[in-house]
Parts: structure tokens; C-alpha cells; sequence
């Protein structure tokens, strides 16, 4: 399996991977500003895969606890799903701010890998349904293709159905 990465060297995603021995794929793709998609959904073009196969890693807060959910980039988190998920009762979406300074990462290009913090994340199940999926390598035009197992593994994600369609 190749390791090559693109200029700019390992995020803290693919160092984590790398640490970890966990398989993966790195996918790096120019990231067009102008771009009227969806960050998920210019990285499913560029890749060539169905967005139900891509997924973006959103921070909420549940019972005041920042939590992550990782859903397909072609529906939406269900946030009532997601609060159940990890046992709590209101989740509202983080504002961008709150999920860049705890990830250390920037919006569009948050990984669910290496974050700065560890935080309680939930993988839709609809992950399973594939033998890899891609999520963000940690910025703008960098996807990483894994098994879900292992994406639930590096993230220590449960895996509830959080999603539902656009």
C-alpha cells in the first residue's frame, strides 16, 4: 500500500493512522473555492465515489458536551439521533469556532481522526454498508479511505443511525 503524501506532509489525521498501523488510503484533490458543492461533495466528485460512501464529521454540543457524528455527505445529521445516541437529551450544532479550536482542525477540513481532543463520537451505521469509507484527512482537499471498523477503532466511535436524508 502506497504512503505518498502530498506536499505539506502528514496531518494530525494520517499521523494518527500511521501510529496506529491502521490501513488507509490518502486521497488528496484540488479543492476549488469557487466550488458551489458542499465540501463533502466536491471530495466525492474528485474521488470518483457516491457521496452515500463519503462522509463529514460534524461538532455538536449534546447536554452542553461538544460530540462529534460522522454521517454521509449526502444527508444530514439527525440531532435528536445523535443525543440518543450518546444518552444525552438536546444537541444543537457547534458553531464553526467552537469545532476548529477543539479539533485543531479548519470547516472543511475536519477530521474525525487525531483531533486535539478526543471527543465522544457517534459513526452512522450506514458506514457498514461499505468496505471503505472516506472522511476528511484533516484539510481542504484531502480525503483518507479506511474500513468503518477501523474509522470506528481511530475515533472510538459508537455506531447508531444518525442520519437521515436531505
Amino acid at each position: 500500500m502506497s504512503h505518498k503524501h502530498a506536499a505539506g506532509g502528514n496531518t494530525p489525521a494520517v499521523h494518527a493512522l500511521l501510529e496506529a498501523g491502521i490501513e488507509h488510503t490518502v486521497h488528496p484533490y484540488e479543492h476549488d473555492p469557487s466550488s458551489e458543492l458542499s465540501y463533502g461533495e466536491e471530495a466525492a466528485q474528485a474521488l470518483g465515489v457516491d457521496a452515500d460512501q463519503v462522509f463529514k464529521t460534524l461538532c455538536v454540543y449534546v447536554d452542553g458536551i461538544l460530540t462529534v457524528g460522522i454521517v454521509p455527505v449526502s444527508g444530514v445529521l439527525d440531532l435528536k439521533a445523535l443525543a440518543h445516541a450518546v444518552g444525552g437529551k438536546k444537541a444543537d450544532m457547534a458553531p464553526p469556532a467552537d469545532a476548529e479550536r477543539s479539533s485543531g482542525y479548519v470547516v472543511g477540513g475536519i477530521s474525525p481522526i487525531g483531533q486535539r481532543k478526543q471527543l465522544p463520537t457517534v459513526l452512522d451505521e450506514t458506514a457498514e454498508l461499505y468496505d471503505i469509507v472516506y472522511v476528511s484527512g484533516g484539510r481542504r482537499g484531502l480525503d483518507i479511505g479506511l474500513a468503518p471498523a477501523d474509522l470506528a477503532a481511530a475515533t472510538g466511535a459508537l455506531i447508531a443511525p444518525i442520519a437521515k436524508d436531505s
